[in-house]
């Protein structure tokens, strides 16, 4: 195994000292003809890392996990997980591996991942791999998101492996390198309570108290503490994604992180036309994780976390179950208070109106932009220029005319804030049609549209001219739009 091109690489390997019973030593598959993609040198300089000594033959070879430096211990991460509703109690990186944990040059400890790397003892028959397309995904839509301000994994990079990986036909294959605060999740928590071991779980969440969230372990009962504090920052994440209108498709409990961030960006996607029931994952044929059962889902899957804990929480069954539900109870008034706070944002309003006043503005402004299937981003980004006192860019993709009309009436005698609204209100976000448009061409070898998509939202506040096409919303004659998981 070769040493990796900057001698100042260094690994730490913490999970794996400290959860030996949840990570399988391993190492990624053989890599044809490793082409680097696109790189993120922003990232990559957040971490420490030369991004010129990761362009470097070697440094593409650490980005696959083919090289690694001296001490570095790469293991594939055991945990379980509902998905769809059903428990599967030994999930696992199926197709991935963590290098190894980096201090940034901040000081924080964050986990560098490859996804597309291979099999791995928790392959559950699949080959391990990933193509150009997908890993491509993640990666722009994982950067748009950060851009946004939503807390999220992050891409570093993504490396074409010159080998074809059949699908639905032979597609190029590729391995992403994404840089997260850790990779623990709800189903990591659920793995350790499944072995029957509560010093494992024990140990899972002191190594989670202490990597995400230190203040709990001054708490009275520091892992009811650890409890609250993941119900606040799902509550407070999931909040962010509906102001955004977005789906991530897979909601399972091995995607819900302890940390807070979006995890797994696979089937996932941004509404166009405004729907509650909206679904785009193709798998996901009984709308489970629909855009407007996204707070449902989360608290479900906080509720299963809860059951993980409860050996914990107190040494009475009882006792601790009471806590856990009390503890639970708190995720529907902190995601209506940070859902209601976003809007107030989008909406520009000041802080006077009562709660009363904010909750009809927005129920009846919600019922009217799903009566007209509106696109969401650009109508809100249209209501800024509403409030300086032009209504025409909103009231034409409105239906019911003289309803909104009242209603801009309302809303302007409260006194908007257009220029918080532009704040608050994105212009660009990843639109399916561009995405899918710049992936095509990435697949086929054109890397030009992924790059100036990235360019875009690098910024999605700030409108720029010539940029009308990525604020524009999805053509009429695109029908339905579907994503896939890419395994």
């Amino acid at each position: 195994m070769s040493v990796a091109p900057a001698p100042t690489v260094s690994f730490d390997d913490r999970f794996a000292r400290e959860l030996p019973e949840m990570a399988v030593p391993w190492q990624a598959d053989g890599v044809p003809d490793p082409q680097l993609l696109v790189l993120n040198d922003a990232l990559a300089g957040e971490l420490g890392l030369d991004p010129d000594a990761l362009r470097h033959p070697e440094g593409v070879r650490l980005l696959v996990g083919t090289a690694v430096p001296d001490g570095a211990h790469p293991v594939a991460q055991a945990y379980a997980g509902h998905q769809f509703g059903g428990f599967v109690p030994r999930l696992g990186d199926g197709r991935a591996l963590l290098l190894g944990e980096l201090t940034d040059v901040e000081g924080r400890l964050r986990d560098v991942h490859l996804k597309g790397s291979g099999r791995t003892p928790f392959s559950r028959g699949g080959d391990g791999l990933a193509a150009v397309g997908p890993m491509l995904r993640e990666y722009v839509v994982s950067e748009a998101m950060h851009a946004l301000g939503i807390p999220t994994t992050r891409s570093l990079a993504v490396v074409a492996t010159g080998r074809k990986i059949r699908r639905e036909t032979l597609l190029p294959g590729a391995v992403l390198a994404r840089v997260a605060s850790s990779h623990l999740r709800v189903g990591s928590f659920q793995y350790a309570r499944a072995t029957g071991e509560v010093d494992l779980l024990r140990r899972l969440a002191d190594h989670a108290i202490a990597r995400h969230h230190p203040a709990t372990a001054d708490a009275e009962n520091p892992h009811l503490a650890l409890f609250e504090a993941v119900v606040t920052a799902q509550a407070s994440l999931v909040a962010q994604w509906m102001l955004v209108g977005f789906v991530h498709g897979v909601m399972n409990t091995d995607n819900t992180t302890i940390s807070g961030e979006t995890i797994d960006y696979g089937p996932c996607a941004f509404i166009d036309a405004f729907d509650p029931a909206t679904v785009f994952s193709s798998i996901d044929t009984g709308g489970r994780y629909a855009y407007g059962n996204q707070p449902i889902v989360a608290e479900w899957n906080l509720a299963r976390f809860a059951e993980a804990l409860l050996p914990l929480l107190a040494d009475d069954p009882e006792q601790a179950v009471a806590l856990a539900v009390s503890a639970l109870e708190r995720f529907r008034p902190q995601y209506n208070a940070a859902w209601t706070a976003g809007m107030r944002a989008k909406l520009g309003l000041p802080d006077g109106p009562d709660d009363e006043v904010t909750t009809a503005l927005l129920e009846d402004l919600l019922a009217l932009v799903q009566e007209s299937r509106v696109d969401l981003t650009s109508f809100f980004r249209a209501l800024g220029t509403a409030a300086r006192g032009d209504a025409e860019p909103a009231r034409r993709v409105v239906l019911d005319l003289a309803r909104f009309d009242a209603w801009l009436e309302r809303w302007r005698a409260l006194g908007p804030d257009a220029e918080a609204m532009d704040r608050a209100n994105p212009v660009y976000i990843p639109r399916n049609h561009l995405v899918e448009e710049a992936l095509e061409a990435a697949t086929a070898g054109d890397l030009a549209p992924f790059q100036q998509l990235l360019e875009v939202l690098a910024a999605p506040y700030e409108e720029r001219p010539g940029l009308e096409r990525y604020a524009a919303p999805a053509p009429g004659d695109t029908g339905p739009y579907r994503t896939f998981c890419g395994t």
